[in-house]
């Protein structure tokens, strides 16, 4: 395993139980058995090491799904179940590490102008989804009239509804059940 290994690793579990905003680098590095000043040497900052964390130790089926969107290849109607399956596990995941960040404006707000300079953040994975639907539209494979972002964002946000109500009840998201409804709504 190499050092960089190590450190995300490290990053995954004190971010997984201290959240984000209470996870610190001194800490990370001190887990993963480094000195600071060597986190430093592969990670710019926090952000960066977050971003690592979310893109190579959360569950990364969400991310290869959207990855390999194609319009016009296999089944639209599986190919949004799988994304709900992924896009729950993922933000089930991913919640115990993210949410601490609300707790702390001025940390949200560095935050999101690292993700800004990055390139990347939340929105990303609705965009994906959108561009893929509106490309499904413009086949003729859903009907003309569907807003691509506005289905999106349902599905995603039933998603995350389903991965934040799953830290409170033993209730389990029924991925078919989820993309019947959308789907029934949109014809």
């Amino acid at each position: 395993m190499t050092t960089r290994d190590r450190m995300l690793d490290a990053a995954a579990h004190v971010m997984r139980t201290r959240g984000l905003a209470r996870a610190t680098t001194k800490e990370i590095a001190k887990a993963a058995g480094f000195s600071e000043a060597a986190l430093y040497k592969h990670f710019a900052d926090k952000t960066d090491l977050f971003l690592a964390v979310l893109k190579e130790r959360a569950p990364s089926d969400l991310r290869n799904l959207l990855d390999e969107l194609e319009a016009g290849r296999g089944d639209v109607r599986e190919t949004l179940v799988g994304i709900v399956r992924a896009a729950t596990a993922f933000y089930r995941e991913t919640f115990p590490i993210a949410a601490s960040i609300f707790s702390e404006p001025a940390l949200l707000a560095a935050h999101r102008e690292a993700l800004k300079a990055h390139e990347t953040g939340p929105q990303v994975v609705p965009q994906t989804l959108a561009r893929y639907l509106e490309a499904e539209r413009a086949l003729g494979r859903l009907p003309a009239g569907v807003d691509a972002r506005s289905a999106a964002d349902l599905l995603l946000g039933a998603c995350h509804y389903h991965a934040f109500l799953g830290f409170f009840t033993d209730s389990r998201t029924d991925p078919e059940a989820l993309v019947a409804t959308l789907w029934n709504g949109l014809g």
